[in-house]
């Protein structure tokens, strides 16, 4: 008698998902909790000085809408080019992607919709120059993909790159200046946690992190340790200098962001404990929503920022 075939646990890939999950599917491997990254767009309407103004209020949240898009677009693209190397990753095997829910032509079709819709309301719909950084993040973001990802170094530059983009498409979006001190604070705090989320998946890894993600064994945690502390002490100190600075005064009127530093020194040590003490940090989005410490510095470091610039001068 023949033997009856031993049943498998392993999903079969690239099979059509049922038709009504398809659009679960599609919502989930766009990945909206990681949207939260895009809310760097608003730093250019509130430090630009543009927060009570409605116009300037409704371009920055079309442009956060239109970022949520193009950065869903590069979830996929990224899904389906990694879907191998995904299924023998712990986690990363549950994405529908890899795990055959959602199939790979499905995901591309969608990818190509969404960005090109993405595109054109860039383009129709906001300041021309927000459409083409809006299109060199795409361009930025797809090399990440297809080669970037793979050179040490480099791959954390380039999502700290991206970081940049966004906050620069988001003082485009109102027509403020894209000042040097946004880009330098954007650079280093993208840094921060870009390297912070490799130390988390290097650790989290430890048996053969080059196996589920061949970059990791470029890495070790000693020199990521040293990155991330040259990264953050500049960030700190970066953010000090710009409370401080004769222009941000002169622009502002007052010199009193400088009482706002305790927040990103909080917040900045509270990370590093998550990191070093509890073993987080591979999902920065996640570690924000999930940690309530510092979801709370995050929005007193806001609301003191906001109440130190708008409101009436005493």
């Amino acid at each position: 008698m023949a033997r009856r075939p031993v049943p498998t646990t392993h999903p079969v890939h690239d099979q059509p998902a049922r038709s009504g999950l398809v659009v679960a599917e599609v919502l989930r491997s766009l990945r909206p909790r990681q949207w939260t990254k895009n809310l760097i767009v608003f730093a250019g309407l509130i430090f630009g000085y543009r927060l009570r103004e409605g116009e300037a209020v409704f371009a920055a949240f079309l442009a956060f809408v239109v970022f949520c898009a193009v950065s869903g677009v590069v979830y996929l693209v990224n899904d389906v080019r990694d879907r191998e190397s995904d299924r023998v990753h712990p986690i990363k095997s549950r994405r529908p992607i890899a795990a055959g829910r959602l199939p790979t032509g499905m995901a591309m079709g969608v990818a190509l919709f969404i960005g090109a819709a993405a595109l054109a309301a860039a383009f129709l719909l906001l300041p021309a120059p927000f459409g083409r950084i809006t299109a060199a993040y795409l361009i930025l973001l797809s090399l990440y993909s297809i080669s970037l990802k793979h050179v040490v170094i480099l791959d954390v530059l380039t999502i700290a790159m991206g970081f940049v983009l966004r906050a620069w498409a988001g003082a485009a979006a109102v027509a403020v200046e894209f000042s040097h001190w946004l880009l330098l604070l954007t650079l280093l705090g993208a840094l921060f946690l870009g390297l912070s989320k490799r130390r988390a998946e290097l650790i989290s890894l430890a048996g053969d992190p080059g196996h589920h993600r061949p970059i990791l064994a470029k890495y070790s945690p000693y020199l990521l340790d040293q990155m991330i502390g040259i990264v953050a002490a500049s960030a700190l100190l970066g953010y000090a200098f710009y409370t401080t600075d004769e222009e941000t005064v002169a622009k502002f009127g007052t010199d009193r962001l400088l009482w706002t530093v305790p927040f990103p020194l909080y917040g900045l040590f509270r990370y590093l404990y998550l990191v070093h003490q509890r073993g987080e940090g591979g999902d920065p989005s996640e570690t924000l929503l999930t940690d309530r410490p510092l979801m709370i510095c995050v929005v007193l470091w806001v609301a003191a920022v906001v109440l130190i610039l708008y409101a009436p001068a005493s």
